[in-house]
């Protein structure tokens, strides 16, 4: 019995089943289980205690199975949800990518493949044709289709560039043009246009184009007023390989400066190439400041160095401003004054007040303009300021003097950032000797001291900013919004000072700075993302107005 109660309840076999195969179809279904297997069972002991047991390991399998699909479904829905969720990007920010010289030429190869098997030419005739067009790949197919043969001889080519491909001969009786050499063994070259010379006058003419004049895209044939392009092909045949890599770079340069959406990066030595979807119209709006990967900040409109908050129009203004001789016609404005009869420029060299015009002898005081005979006897202390007759002169003398200081107000304050910002690079240069200088004196690792390089890091960006709010406040017309930029401006400064000055505090008093130092380069980080936010949405939604036209 034992053995029968074990086999019936093993756990490969489900008593309910069994029950239910046991009852003929016909038979009444009973009121309640146990009186359907009490016969099968030894005692109601039994079957409480092997049903109460199975029962109970169905429930406590079926809480953890529901359990686990509650843990299921909560990690699934965190996982959707981390993977939704995208790093927020600021309102002075754009997108753009970096690309190097290996990612230029795949662009090219892949445009070139597409563009050839539409039109039926060759690759490198393809390659003429696209760069002739600025690689606008739907220009060129439009056009080739209605107009084969003049887009044709527009790039440099003609119809019959697949057939017989380029290559050296010997001709007998042949005479080079250029050199006027002959001889059975001299080897010559000639296109489709049938211009031929020998392989070192066609090899040095390619040479200087490709080393010395940094021609590579069109470069057209040796003879007189050909329209005929030497293309790749060609050039692979006459050319050696520094000079074919020479002309590859120049290639990748032509296809970059063609793409109205990539530009170099002008850090020096840089081979990188940032694309960014930002037009020319956009930049009264927007500045868009790129990050290259050799480190480099840029803009991508100008590619001046970063100049954020000031859009580029600003920018050429202010540079133009403090780089010209108009600064040195408002000191002129501001330190002599003209004669009010005839107009010439004086400057006064003496202590006297009635000035005596060396042009036109018109005698007036130096202090109201006026007329020296309206003085009377107070020769040489003026008291009549109102005197209509000065009152035009001395009107532009005083608007002057307040647009030169105006001037020099933000002047000053740009160049002192500038200044400073030199001297931060500088430090940062000498940094990584100061932090061994520090790990060493107090026993910190590498990684503890790198706070050092953070804060100098954040020194020159603050300072690269500031420096440009000037520029952009110099031409800032007066509202509630510009107090709003001031004190964003203030707060910037303000812990920027405070940082530079514990920056520069001696070796045995930065560890113990760390902390703080910490904190406020994080601060000024956060105060110049707060600074340039502001800037960026008001000059997106155009709510700056600016006492110059920006064109």
């Amino acid at each position: 019995k034992a053995s029968d109660s074990v086999d019936r309840l093993s756990p490969s076999e489900s008593p309910r089943k069994k029950q239910a195969t046991e009852i003929p179809l016909d038979a009444a279904l009973p009121a309640t289980p146990v009186t359907t297997t009490s016969a099968n069972m030894d005692s109601d002991d039994e079957f409480n205690s092997s049903g109460s047991d199975e029962f109970m390991n169905q429930d406590s399998d079926d809480i953890l199975e529901e359990d686990s699909d509650y843990m299921d479904q909560d990690d699934m829905g965190f996982d959707t949800q981390d993977s939704s969720i995208k790093p927020t990007r600021h309102a002075y920010e754009v997108e753009y990518k970096v690309f190097d010289t290996a990612n230029i030429q795949e662009f090219q190869d892949k445009q070139v493949h597409e563009v050839s098997s539409i039109l039926g030419q060759p690759p490198e005739a393809t390659a003429i044709l696209l760069r002739h067009l600025r690689w606008n790949k739907e220009r060129l197919i439009d056009q080739y289709m209605e107009k084969t043969e003049d887009v044709l001889e527009a790039a440099g080519l003609d119809d019959s560039a697949e057939a017989n491909p380029p290559r050296l001969q010997k001709i007998k009786g042949f005479v080079c043009d250029i050199c006027c050499e002959d001889g059975p063994d001299l080897e010559s070259f000639a296109m489709k246009c049938k211009h031929r010379f020998c392989v070192d006058c066609y090899q040095q003419y390619l040479r200087t184009k490709i080393k010395d004049e940094g021609e590579a895209a069109r470069i057209r044939c040796p003879g007189d007023g050909c329209n005929r392009t030497v293309d790749s092909k060609s050039l692979d045949l006459l050319v050696s390989d520094d000079l074919r890599d020479r002309y590859q770079e120049l290639l990748n340069r032509t296809y970059v400066d063609d793409k109205e959406n990539l530009r170099w990066c002008p850090a020096p030595n840089c081979e990188y190439a940032v694309e960014c979807s930002v037009k020319d119209k956009d930049l009264l709006r927007i500045v868009p400041t790129v990050h290259c990967d050799c480190g480099y900040y840029f803009c991508f409109g100008c590619s001046l160095t970063d100049h954020q908050p000031a859009p580029c129009s600003l920018v050429r203004k202010w540079l133009k401003k403090c780089e010209d001789d108009s600064e040195t016609a408002n000191w002129i404005s501001a330190n002599t004054k003209e004669c009010p009869k005839c107009n010439s420029t004086i400057e006064k060299n003496g202590g006297c007040n009635h000035m005596t015009c060396r042009k036109c002898r018109n005698e007036f005081c130096w202090i109201c303009m006026g007329l020296w005979s309206e003085h009377g006897t107070s020769w040489y202390n003026c008291n009549r300021f109102e005197e209509k007759s000065g009152f035009d002169a001395r009107d532009a003398q005083a608007k002057s003097r307040a647009s030169l200081e105006r001037y020099l107000h933000y002047y000053n304050r740009y160049a002192n950032h500038e200044q400073s910002a030199k001297l931060d690079k500088d430090i940062y240069l000498k940094s990584e000797k100061k932090m061994m200088q520090l790990q060493n004196a107090s026993g910190m690792s590498w990684i503890e001291v790198q706070f050092l390089d953070s804060a100098s890091q954040a020194l020159q960006q603050c300072r690269q900013t500031l420096k440009w709010t000037y520029a952009f406040a110099y031409y800032l017309a007066r509202a509630n919004l510009t107090e709003i930029f001031e004190d964003n401006q203030k707060d910037l400064e303000m812990a920027v000072e405070n940082l530079s000055e514990m920056f520069e505090k001696p070796i045995d008093q930065l560890q113990g700075l760390k902390v703080e130092m910490m904190d406020k380069t994080a601060y000024c980080t956060k105060r110049r993302i707060i600074l340039l936010d502001d800037t960026a949405e008001n000059l997106k939604s155009g709510n700056w107005e600016f006492n110059v036209t920006l064109t």
